[in-house]
């Protein structure tokens, strides 16, 4: 089922789940195996690649993760890089994870995948991790005016035990015959296009206001420095919210990103 993609198939997906208006200017690379999607686009704009470029490869061998970690990326899973031009503040970037993880999580619920959040760019199903997102971006004058966005999806490639692929998922709801890596690309595409248009139009604090729909870590309790505390909400740059609990007082503190973990299942 989720093993290589096909490109008269997605090219047939992509007609019923992307605004003809998001295919005119769409270039799409596709690959069996290839170190990074990521990096893919990047040489690519380097060399002077105008179009809305996407790559997308069935396997990857030096995936990367947010922070520095590597990105397991075995054959069956889905492996896309958006390259997107844009121009924002430089303190602006995390809005790019922010509106990508809502946009493609409205997406797969509109499929009946009623995929979560996981502070801040983790794609949860059932308590478990389906799937993330890997921003970067090219600056310019203190603003940015590339980006691209990987996606990492699990379709039937192995996870960790703390990790789900659609294919388990979708056995168990008995709907694996109506699906293929090719939709999922398109619906992923589909995703990243609904949030990047919201937020040109409807700004930040729309995009918060429906990622928060989603956000599984909402009043999750963590503990920061021995103190207990509760998670609140996120702020328009992505940080955490964490309203901490002591005798007598009760403060309000805000965590940068990557300056904790959050654990799965919680």
């Amino acid at each position: 089922m989720f093993k290589t993609l096909d490109r008269e198939k997605l090219d047939t997906e992509l007609r019923k789940y992307l605004d003809p208006a998001w295919q005119k200017n769409l270039s799409i690379l596709l690959f069996d195996r290839i170190p990074s999607t990521n990096q893919i686009v990047w040489d690519n704009l380097e060399q002077g690649e105008n179009n809305l470029l996407v790559a997308i490869a069935s396997e990857q061998t030096a995936g990367r993760g947010q922070w520095g970690r590597s990105w397991q990326s075995e054959q069956g899973g889905l492996y896309l890089s958006l390259g997107l031009p844009m121009e924002i503040a430089l303190q602006q970037g995390s809005h790019i994870t922010l509106w990508s993880a809502w946009g493609i999580a409205k997406s797969l619920r509109q499929q009946g995948i009623a995929v979560y959040l996981k502070w801040p760019n983790d794609l949860i199903l059932e308590k478990k991790k389906l799937g993330g997102i890997k921003t970067e971006t090219k600056v310019y004058q203190e603003k940015i005016i590339q980006s691209v966005i990987g996606i990492g999806i699990n379709g039937s490639n192995p996870v960790p035990s703390t990790g789900i692929n659609l294919e388990t998922f979708l056995n168990q709801k008995k709907k694996l015959s109506v699906f293929s890596l090719e939709t999922l690309a398109a619906i992923t595409l589909q995703g990243l296009f609904l949030g990047h248009q919201c937020y040109q139009k409807e700004g930040i604090d729309s995009i918060l206001s429906g990622y928060l729909e989603y956000f599984i870590n909402l009043g999750q309790t963590v503990l920061i420095e021995n103190c207990p505390g509760m998670i609140t909400g996120i702020t328009t740059q992505g940080e955490l919210k964490v309203r901490l609990k002591s005798p007598g007082a009760t403060t309000e503190i805000i965590l940068p990103l990557g300056s904790i973990q959050l654990g799965y299942g919680q």
